[in-house]
């Protein structure tokens, strides 16, 4: 966003930069220089404050970052210069205020911010990661500009007020949130919350719980483990965890268990990945009371007992078939290691597509053991022993010290039987269910699998762009907040698109956030603003995704002109 004035371009040496980008050329200033010592070179830090005039090179239309570092400078009197565009795009705030006090989220947070300023400038925080899929507080200023807002007469707050904002929530705050938001839910039915975990890699040299540990996009930096419980019976996040790069998902379980038995969640089973598999975990969630559905890790040995048990009784039975899936599957009660005190039941399944990619993949493997083998006969070499899985390593001494390396022979039986167990996985859980019920539960994550999806590709959580552990704490309650509405968001317009004949590619959230921000109110002559124009057939079938009609949006659209009228 550009004023429609001009100003003088700054002259400071070395800290003035214009950059062309179709045919625009832009203005930029650098405002700061990060040293790092890993590469030994300083990082300027620029931005954009504003766009060169092409009848005077002198002159620059500026933009709100202008003012933010250089806020003594002299802006023409004869022009003037509005505080907020003419043009202000409500759809997508229309629909986000209305989920914001549906979920009580506006209550929650005015309980902890008793200033309705603060309030309100963390919900419009809230709405600008949302509406923009962004979390850069430089930028807050533009989306404001433009925008409704929560905060108090609409005050528009610059990126350095932000910046010390969001450094001061503290941990007590998230804490005091989670803990209320935990509190308004029911808890009569039983539900199972999906848990689940990422990794973010971390620049920054100043957050205490950056550590090295398994990234799951290892680039060689310290890691920020993120976890989160979501309730896949009513669809909405529940609490997060941030913790120390180096604690592995297995061992963090246990600690997770215990919130929950804190938040009173009693009627309640977990579905959870292969990576808390494990036997102390297990044992957990038996003394904390709670059910379990769990992927097993890797083919153990107990599984393929039981699979050579079974083999060949179900894979081909249409009794067995799990169409939806198109995988077979049957059940097993047994228990699952050794001194276990309960039958637990082991649901196998089969997918024939599944076997063809594993065998077609380990057979590969086996080929490019046995090049890398061929290699090396003759040589006087020592095998790494991993290859011995798969081949027996012959060698032959020509003297004491000199082994030389003959070839390498296929161990057949073991490879025989390993190509048996491709095609096979299996779950575990708790309580009695069907092979077909136990596989229905376990793809119910998938929604807390797009729930990080949406953390990282839309809420701009990617990169956290922080440098200290105070910023940490605030960007992840105010990122939180917003994944539970965006994920309010996302289950409205899905609940919606199944009704529907056709299947529109316009109700889901980015596109529908496109097609709302295309709801304008226009300042006319006389200083109100109005709507520019009806509401479109798309605009009204995403909106009735969320119980709003025509009226509704004039209504609030009145409410806001009103309040601006009033500010000014």
């Amino acid at each position: 966003m550009y004023y429609d004035f001009k100003v003088k371009i700054p002259i400071i040496k070395g800290k003035i930069y214009e950059r062309k980008i179709k045919g625009v050329t832009y203005i930029n200033y650098e405002y700061d220089r990060v040293y790092k010592p890993d590469k030994k070179y300083n990082i300027p830090k620029r931005t954009t404050i504003g766009k060169k005039c092409d009848d005077d090179p002198d002159m620059m239309y500026p933009n709100p970052n202008y003012l933010t570092y250089f806020p003594d400078a002299e802006l023409p009197t004869d022009q003037g210069r509005d505080d907020r565009s003419s043009c202000l795009r409500v759809g997508a705030w229309i629909v986000l205020e209305k989920l914001i006090r549906e979920s009580l989220v506006d209550k929650l947070i005015h309980s902890i911010y008793e200033d309705e300023r603060g309030s309100g400038l963390f919900l419009d925080l809230v709405s600008y990661y949302i509406v923009t899929e962004n979390n850069v507080g430089q930028y807050y200023p533009d989306y404001a500009y433009n925008h409704p807002l929560f905060t108090p007469e609409y005050k528009i707050y610059s990126d350095s007020t932000v910046s010390t904002f969001t450094n001061q929530i503290t941990v007590e705050e998230s804490v005091q949130f989670q803990n209320e938001w935990n509190s308004i839910k029911k808890k009569k039915d039983k539900i199972y919350i999906s848990y689940d975990s990422t990794n973010k890699n971390c620049q920054a040299g100043e957050i205490d719980i950056a550590e090295f540990g398994h990234a799951k996009e290892d680039k060689g930096l310290p890691i920020i483990n993120y976890s989160v419980a979501y309730d896949c019976k009513n669809r909405e996040p529940l609490f997060y965890e941030l913790y120390p790069g180096s604690i592995v998902d297995v061992s963090q379980l246990q600690c997770m268990l215990n919130k929950a038995v804190a938040y009173g969640y009693k009627d309640a089973g977990f579905i959870l990945d292969r990576g808390y598999f494990s036997r102390e975990n297990i044992r957990y969630m038996d003394k904390c009371g709670y059910d379990f559905v769990i992927m097993v890790k890797g083919m153990r040995s107990f599984v393929q007992d039981k699979i050579k048990d079974i083999y060949g009784t179900f894979e081909d039975k249409r009794q067995n078939t799990i169409r939806r899936y198109q995988v077979n599957g049957i059940t097993v009660k047994t228990p699952i290691f050794y001194s276990d005190e309960k039958d637990r039941y082991l649901h196998i399944y089969y997918s024939y597509g599944k076997a063809a990619s594993e065998r077609s993949e380990l057979e590969s493997k086996i080929d490019k053991i046995a090049a890398y083998l061929k290699k090396l006969e003759g040589m006087q070499v020592k095998v790494d022993k991993s290859y011995e899985k798969y081949f027996s390593l012959e060698y032959y001494h020509e003297g004491q010290d000199d082994e030389c390396f003959v070839c390498g022979i296929e161990k057949s039986s073991v490879i025989e039987e390993e190509l048996k167990m491709c095609g096979y996985f299996c779950i575990i859980t708790s309580e009695d269910m069907t092979a077909k019920e136990a596989l229905e539960l376990y793809k119910s994550r998938d929604a807390s699998e797009k729930l990080f999806k949406s953390d990282k590709s839309f809420l701009g959580n990617r990169s956290m762009r922080i440098h200290s552990g105070d910023s940490l704490e605030g960007k992840m309650l105010i990122a939180f907040v917003a994944l539970i509405i965006r994920n309010r968001m996302y289950t409205k317009l899905k609940d919606t698109e199944q009704e529907m004949l056709e299947k529109p590619n316009y109700m889901n959230v980015p596109a529908s956030i496109r097609e709302l921000e295309k709801i304008e109110m226009i300042r006319q002559a006389d200083g109100v603003y109005r709507m520019d124009h009806a509401l479109t057939a798309t605009q009204k079938t995403i909106l009735k995704a969320f119980g709003i009609d025509a009226n509704y949006v004039k209504r609030k659209v009145r409410e806001i002109s009103d309040q601006l009228k009033y500010k000014a």
